[in-house]
């Protein structure tokens, strides 16, 4: 088929079961994940509100405004939401998190896994472990984290993972995909006002229980969208998942290395949590870091955090020793710096 005309002709059933197989091994689970024909924020409220209803109880963690949304979600299905709040400077620890289960004895426990936003990344093993032990279903937002970190959702025991390309898999936006497991579904199933008919129903795209392929390609998943993310996940196997995540952490040690040699301070303040997609610089007295819209991969901070911290978005085809050089040079001609230290820091780092 001659690729200038694929846009034009429907998504084949082999393709569609070729996406749902690809998707499969990246989460390393045996149930096939719901493809979403949209971007991942539709998938994350479509969870939301198939397993929200009266009567049921949240531990919702926020550590960012995605999860600060989700619980808003939440509440909207008319479920109680127990939130555990900390300042975006730091990620939430399994302490907090059992605390809170022990006080609200909730039916399921959500978060984000890495936060973008914010450059930090939540203990995801620990919240999911503590989370078993209470057997409480698990919802993670994973959207940006996958790719750039490990997320075997069958060996964890994730219930619900919501899961874009647009980050660490350098894909498209415009479809996504949720893995839910066999518990997960029971959860859904069991939710008397889970919306049916309706862009968020996720009961209304429920694969064959038997493993079987579908009939026909769900109408509404975009083409377009779906032959990208084929050839995005296509790549990811040809570089190997293992050696993809190795890019992001080095190239996240880069930048850390870089902007210390700049004298610049991490926004996040536990060096253990860095998020391997982005690393955010707290904007103290410095105001030359002050920018309005993105330079390269350095973008201002987003909503409420403009003016505190600049993101580097080391995600995806950007995790890489070339972008990585290229935002420390932005920064230092911010700072009207010459930025060959921080270079040689950034190339220590990444041994070459």
């Amino acid at each position: 088929m001659n690729p200038e005309h694929q846009g034009f002709v429907p998504l084949s059933l082999a393709e569609f079961n070729t996406l749902t197989e690809l998707l499969s091994r990246l989460l390393s689970t045996q149930h096939p994940p719901v493809i979403i024909p949209g971007e991942a924020i539709l998938g994350i409220e479509a969870v939301a509100a198939g397993i929200a209803a009266p009567g049921r109880t949240f531990v919702n963690v926020v550590t960012g405004p995605y999860g600060r949304l989700f619980g808003q979600w939440l509440e909207r299905g008319g479920a109680t939401v127990a939130e555990v709040i900390v300042p975006f400077d730091e990620v939430v620890t399994a302490a907090l998190v059992a605390e809170a289960i022990e006080q609200y004895k909730p039916d399921a426990l959500s978060f984000v896994h890495a936060e973008v936003v914010t450059g930090g990344s939540n203990p995801v093993r620990e919240i999911v472990k503590l989370a078993q032990e209470f057997n409480l279903i698990t919802v993670s937002d994973s959207v940006s984290a996958v790719g750039g970190e490990i997320l075997p959702v069958d060996e964890w025991g994730v219930d619900f993972a919501v899961i874009g390309a647009q980050k660490a898999l350098a894909g498209p936006n415009g479809v996504s995909a949720v893995s839910i497991s066999p518990r997960g579904w029971e959860f859904l199933e069991s939710n008397e006002i889970a919306p049916r008919n309706s862009i968020l129903s996720l009961l209304d795209l429920k694969p064959s229980s038997d493993g079987a392929s579908p009939l026909r390609v769900p109408p509404n998943i975009p083409v377009l969208e779906a032959r990208a993310l084929i050839l995005a996940l296509t790549r990811i196997e040809e570089e190997g998942l293992e050696q993809v995540i190795k890019r992001h952490e080095s190239a996240a040690a880069s930048t850390i290395a870089g902007i210390t040699a700049l004298g610049l301070e991490p926004w996040q303040k536990d060096s253990r949590h860095y998020s391997t997609l982005t690393t955010t610089v707290r904007i103290s007295e410095k105001q030359e870091l002050l920018i309005h819209q993105p330079v390269g991969i350095v973008a201002p901070g987003d909503g409420g955090l403009f003016g505190q911290l600049l993101r580097i978005n080391h995600f995806g085809k950007n995790a890489s020793r070339r972008s990585v050089e290229e935002a420390i040079t932005v920064l230092a001609q911010l700072l009207k710096m010459d930025p060959e230290q921080a270079l040689l820091a950034v190339r220590r780092v990444w041994g070459e």
